[in-house]
């Protein structure tokens, strides 16, 4: 049986702190609750699935939030980028001796259990499983050996990085799948997006 582990990058849940380009249109208090609802829908897709779980915090562990130690272990991002923190992240997760590790973020509505469980049965056959958000990044990225190439000279939070992504695995010789194209949660203007999913 193979060793799974989810990883979820979620931001400490402060005004001022989280989706600051929606805030700059909505205000910090409107973008804390909807960063919350959206903190709440990742708990609701993954509290039961059938790998360990890890939420890795960006400033500090809060022991006593929606983050259940009954379900979830706790860390806190280290490095100076989006890649350096993802990277490491997945690094600290493989010494732990897992075989197929998954990361997604906290920004995505449409992420859901059936998606993120398929990226670990595309896993059996391939080296990396990869979501591509609609702006050009990525809302999840499998893997099961660990490939730091694949966050090297990326411009992180641009439209490039799936794209770069993508030719990197192609550059090392590394079989992808791709998961379904979804829109993250960013500015105003993605709120529609949101009430799709009623959250």
């Amino acid at each position: 049986m193979k060793k799974q582990a989810l990883i979820i990058f979620a931001k400490n849940p402060e005004p001022g702190k989280v989706k600051t380009r929606l805030a700059a249109t909505i205000g910090n208090e409107a973008a804390l609750i909807i960063y919350n609802k959206l903190l709440h829908h990742t708990v609701s897709v993954t509290k039961y699935l059938a790998v360990d779980k890890f939420v890795f915090y960006s400033d500090h562990l809060d022991q006593d939030d929606i983050w259940n130690k009954k379900h979830y272990y706790k860390e806190i991002q280290q490095g100076n980028n989006l890649g350096q923190k993802m990277e490491n992240a997945l690094a600290s997760t493989f010494q732990k001796g897992y075989d197929e590790i998954v990361i997604i973020g906290t920004d995505c509505p449409g992420v859901n259990a059936g998606i993120i469980m398929n990226s670990f049965s595309f896993l059996q056959s391939h080296d990396v499983a990869i979501g591509p958000a609609e702006d050009g990044g990525y809302y999840l990225l499998g893997m099961k050996e660990m490939h730091r190439n694949l966050f090297e000279g990326i411009q992180w939070s641009t439209k490039t990085v799936f794209s770069t992504t993508i030719s990197k695995c192609v550059a090392l010789q590394l079989s992808y799948s791709v998961l379904p194209l979804l829109k993250d949660i960013d500015e105003e203007k993605d709120l529609e997006e949101f009430k799709l999913y009623q959250l």
